[in-house]
């Protein structure tokens, strides 16, 4: 049986166990169905992840122009309900795009490890210190929108695999990138650039980052749950709508021409880092009376 399989049946088997301690959760606690405009969301920001979006920053943007969820529940919110398509779309890239198996398994290993510490921290963490620290990653993930929209990020080599000194890079690269995923900075572009410039194609970026995201967004999100940091409604409202929308983009589109996309997803992101922040500013002198893990109804 090869590396691949191996990693697919795991991934399956993490997707089931996710379902499983999320349901349990919902039945414990109770939910309102997720709202048209929060699947939209999901079908959206998923459809265009697939393509080379990522969802992270764009989701973000929109729960803070539409206030649907606290910001201080977002990192959260982000992680579980983008856990099922994420976990669709590396079930499809691992199986048709083919990176070296200890490169594949050691990167993803690091990720899920990184995304394990991390969540652990801040799903603990007041409202202000996630304000700024989600303002700061909006900023560099405009940043990266930019140089992808300017062809400024390093166009990477034609290997599938990494070795020595490369790999340990690699490896140390991904668990950092694991542990911001639960911050709310999406894997892609972050993932493209290692990849690159490590002399890697950046083809080897889709399964690399969709398979990290497979195993660490579930990971990551049984501690947000465990803790309650996440709103459920908005939750459930990604992964209803994210699903098909990696589907479609994947089987039906599959390429679209993207560039002023990233242009637009750029000032977007910028506004939304901006409101961040000045939140964090205007709160400053407030108590975090209501830290990641005290209860908000959905």
């Amino acid at each position: 049986m090869s590396v691949r399989i191996i990693l697919l049946i795991l991934m399956c088997l993490l997707g089931i166990v996710f379902m499983a301690v999320w349901i349990a959760a919902m039945r414990k606690r109770g939910f309102a169905p997720p709202r048209p405009l929060e699947i939209g969301i999901g079908f959206v920001t998923n459809f265009f992840d697939t393509l080379g979006i990522g969802s992270f920053a764009p989701t973000t943007s929109m729960f803070k122009l539409w206030k649907l969820v606290p910001d201080e529940r977002i990192p959260g919110t982000l992680n579980v309900g983008h856990t099922p398509p994420t976990i669709t779309e590396a079930i499809i890239f691992i199986a048709i795009v083919s990176v070296a198996p200890l490169t594949l398994v050691l990167l993803i290993a690091a990720s899920i490890l990184g995304a394990w510490l991390g969540a652990g921290v801040v799903a603990r963490w007041p409202r202000r210190y996630i304000q700024i620290g989600m303002g700061l990653a909006l900023l560099a993930a405009a940043g990266l929108f930019i140089a992808k929209f300017s062809g400024k990020l390093p166009s990477g080599g034609q290997s599938f695999e990494l070795h020595g000194t490369l790999l340990a890079i690699g490896v140390i690269g991904n668990f950092i990138l694991g542990a911001l995923m639960t911050l709310g900075i999406g894997l892609y572009a972050p993932a493209m650039i290692m990849v690159s410039l490590l002399g890697m194609s950046p083809l080897a970026a889709f399964p690399i980052m969709m398979g990290s995201c497979a195993f660490l967004m579930p990971v990551a999100s049984f501690r947000f749950i465990k803790f309650d940091a996440y709103t459920l409604r908005a939750g459930l409202g990604l992964a209803i709508g994210g699903v098909p929308g990696v589907l479609i983009a994947a089987f039906i589109v599959k390429s679209l021409p993207l560039k002023w996309l990233y242009v637009l997803v750029a000032v977007v992101v910028v506004y939304t880092a901006f409101t961040m922040l000045r939140s964090a500013l205007v709160e400053r002198h407030e108590e975090p009376a209501i830290g990641a893990g005290a209860v908000v109804p959905d």
